[in-house]
């Protein structure tokens, strides 16, 4: 019985992956390179801010370290993101669902605190989470198990009794590597097939999570 909910943030929450692109995408034009959706979507979506940079550096050959690279990513965000980041659709109306039905809530992001809690805030549904795990809290990120294994020890659940929420491959991963059922729903693409099989369901918006817990309750 699902008792509690892990939510990722960015791709599934909040409609940032194209603002990601983006980013990575100027980073490495400054360098007479390219990167290609497909190649994001598979490579870098749903991994931490500092497993990205070294990727990004390594496979492109970029002159700069790590710390370099994070400052000037985290400068394009901001440029990018002056207009606000939209919540993915039906994201509003799932928080309200799970907090009037009385489950638990948790993020488990690769971002840092500061940007996932302004983000949540200004969206003014920061009130619905009951705890919060970020990147930098645990050692390895996704596809690891890690930050899914902290955010059910800090809600208190058995990990059979919750249910993650992911949009990656990293994601469906960790969760599973966890011994967590996950629904997927897909961003940029949907998950290769070897993924996909190990995701409970692959739904098109948050709101069909609803009709899944309603489903099972």
């Amino acid at each position: 019985m699902t008792k509690a909910v892990i939510f990722d943030l960015d791709g599934l929450l909040i409609d940032s992956e194209v603002i990601s692109l983006k980013m990575y995408q100027q980073m490495v034009q400054a360098h007479g390179k390219t990167l290609s959706m497909a190649t994001y979507a598979q490579e870098y979506s749903g991994k931490s801010a500092v497993t990205n940079m070294q990727h990004l550096i390594e496979r492109f050959d970029l002159p700069f370290d790590v710390d370099s690279g994070l400052k000037q990513s985290l400068a394009l965000e901001k440029t990018f993101m002056q207009d606000g980041v939209d919540l993915k659709p039906g994201a509003r109306e799932l928080l309200q669902f799970l907090h009037a039905a009385h489950y638990s809530v948790a993020l488990a992001s690769s971002s840092i605190q500061e940007r996932a809690l302004s983000i949540l805030t200004a969206h003014d549904v920061a009130q619905y989470f009951d705890q919060f795990t970020f990147g930098p809290d645990v050692d390895h990120g996704k596809p690891y198990p890690d930050i899914f294994l902290m955010a059910c020890a800090k809600l208190k659940q058995q990990p059979a009794d919750c249910l993650v929420l992911e949009d990656s491959e990293a994601g469906i991963q960790a969760a599973t590597a966890a011994n967590i059922p996950v629904i997927c729903v897909p961003d940029m693409k949907r998950p290769n097939q070897p993924y996909a099989d190990q995701a409970t369901a692959i739904v098109p918006t948050l709101m069909d999570v609803i009709t899944y817990l309603k489903s099972v309750q």
